[in-house]
């Protein structure tokens, strides 16, 4: 006998803000929480199997950021690492979250990193899932990425050749060891919304503005050293950007962290939720006792 999650799909207003998201609706009311920050250039839909699979014994929240999936910004809002995580801050607040887990992946890291700087008190835990937080982590193409800066020459077209089908694609199947495994309406879903009026605007101002996730490392090294939250890494080792090495550079500062590498590359639940899914079960289980 097994549960498939109830899920409801709702929307928040955050400073102007109008913010998709998924929720599970759990059997226990006081079932623990996993907010599930999302990476590029995807949205909540990234986790829809995992919510499927986990939600009904846990409660699982998946807001899309600002730029991203079904969330519906200002014409004039300001595309920034910053503003994304104060945008999840607000959402926070809005739902009552007072104590909860996170899972960050990718874009997820830096947005939950600032989140978790902001209200440490608030987080139980942490699932990592290349979200990198050490420079050692960051492949050589990802280091020419993060150096890019707005009015270099072919600085922008770089960021823009990222932003199609082709790009997009890519990053799906780049360093998977099945490519079969992977769904391919992830990778026409995430296009569909990175085509939308103003969205590539908006991508290519986070991109120039990775370079301020790089320079707060230091500084998201030593919260963990300090609050040693429970966490759980499950790891793509074939992420073209994100390499095996970052994930174990979170053992300096977290060394009972629980750590499993993955055969295969960025988009790591597209491939292995059931090797995913349990561990991270197992791991929520354990922060409710």
């Amino acid at each position: 006998m097994f549960s498939i999650a109830r899920t409801a799909h709702r929307h928040a207003d955050v400073n102007g803000v109008r913010v998709f998201y998924r929720e599970s609706l759990p059997e226990r009311e006081d079932a623990p929480v996993l907010l599930l920050l999302h990476g590029f250039p995807s949205a909540s839909h990234q986790f829809r199997r995992l919510v499927d699979v986990l939600g009904a014994r846990y409660r699982l929240i998946a807001p899309d950021y600002p730029g991203f999936g079904h969330t519906r910004a200002p014409d004039d809002f300001a595309y920034s690492f910053d503003g994304l995580a104060d945008v999840m801050e607000g959402f926070v607040e809005r739902l009552g979250l007072t104590r909860f887990a996170m899972y960050v992946f990718d874009f997820g890291a830096p947005v939950g990193f600032r989140l978790a700087e902001r209200r440490p008190e608030r987080i139980a835990g942490l699932v990592v899932q290349n979200g990198n937080a050490y420079a050692e982590g960051l492949s050589d193409g990802a280091r020419d990425f993060i150096a890019l800066r707005p009015g270099a020459p072919g600085a922008e077209e770089a960021v823009r050749g990222l932003l199609t089908l082709d790009g997009t694609r890519s990053q799906y199947e780049t360093g998977v060891a099945d490519p079969e495994a992977i769904a391919p309406e992830g990778w026409t879903l995430d296009q569909h919304f990175l085509d939308l009026p103003g969205r590539k605007e908006a991508q290519v101002a986070l991109a120039f503005d990775y370079h301020s996730n790089v320079e707060r490392y230091g500084r998201w090294q030593a919260w963990l050293r300090r609050w040693t939250p429970p966490t759980l890494i499950v790891w793509g080792a074939g992420d073209p950007f994100f390499t095996a090495s970052g994930a174990r550079a979170y053992l300096r500062d977290v060394p009972d962290a629980e750590l499993h590498l993955l055969d295969t590359g960025h988009f790591a639940l597209d491939t292995h939720l059931r090797e995913i899914a349990p561990l991270v079960a197992a791991f929520l289980d354990r922060l409710g006792a």
